[in-house]
């Protein structure tokens, strides 16, 4: 292995300073936002029953726990998302090889898969409470449908634009169409494939919510809606941070496995 030169270091040093400054802003922001939010609630400059504080969150969140009741809804939430954001991958993945594979599928449905991907989500959450009930397959349906139509229409499209030179060179070697897909188109769109998955995660996360407002006794879109109708406004509150730390983790997760791909690829 090479010794890196004093430039380099320097580089390297730079690039390290600029990021713990970023994660210092980062924190500080949070932090003065909670203590304003606070000063404002014990200062009454907010009406505190309305708009809550931080320590009657943190006072919420303890006696979840001490109940189970965080874990309980939490937990549900979150298998209802990943299941949802599972399904989603799979059929849009295979919607979008379809779709690439048989140019005359895609001419015929194109039109309908931008139309169903503008229509509001929250518009069929009704519908799938009456067509399927009022219980967890409804909900895990009404994730997918937030966002499959835009990963069928964002990974047909990606597999359009790869490098038709590649393409050609697989024909020219006597390869199919399917060596194409498998050796140039597929591999060629992970990173695409990646950042629609970091998408996706929270878009799963956002239909599970529509799904639980309507049709579900558990789970933290039902104790949102339970909270408000109740005016227990910070379980409301108190919900809707649970659901922020979810959504953070499981982009961080997915965030992780990016890096570590491209790690990899560099290698």
């Amino acid at each position: 292995m090479l010794p890196i030169s004093k430039m380099q270091q320097t580089y390297l040093s730079q690039i390290r300073r600029h990021r713990y400054r970023i994660i210092l802003i980062r924190l500080f922001l949070i932090l003065a936002f909670l203590f304003l939010w606070e000063l404002s609630a014990q200062l009454h400059w907010i009406d505190s029953f309305i708009f809550s504080s931080p320590s009657r969150v943190c006072t919420m969140l303890w006696k979840m726990c001490q109940d189970y009741s965080l874990f309980y809804h939490t937990g549900i939430t979150l298998a209802e998302t990943l299941v949802s954001f599972f399904l989603t991958i799979l059929l849009g993945l295979g919607c979008s090889v379809l779709l690439w594979y048989q140019q005359s599928v895609s001419e015929v449905l194109e039109p309908y898969l931008v139309i169903l991907n503008s229509l509001p989500k929250s518009a069929l959450a009704p519908l799938l409470i009456v067509w399927l009930g009022a219980n967890t397959k409804t909900i895990i349906v009404a994730g997918i449908s937030v966002a499959i139509f835009g990963t069928i229409l964002n990974l047909y499209t990606s597999f359009l634009e790869m490098d038709p030179e590649k393409i050609k060179l697989i024909y020219t070697l006597n390869g199919t169409r399917k060596d194409a897909l498998f050796k140039v188109v597929i591999p060629g769109t992970i990173p695409l494939f990646i950042s629609i998955l970091k998408v996706n995660i929270g878009l799963c996360l956002v239909g599970v919510i529509i799904g639980e407002f309507i049709g579900s006794r558990m789970g933290l879109g039902y104790l949102i809606i339970y909270g408000s109708q109740t005016f227990q406004l910070t379980l409301v509150i108190t919900s809707i941070v649970i659901l922020c730390l979810i959504s953070l983790c499981l982009y961080l997760l997915l965030a992780a496995a990016e890096k570590t791909y491209q790690k990899r690829t560099v290698r």
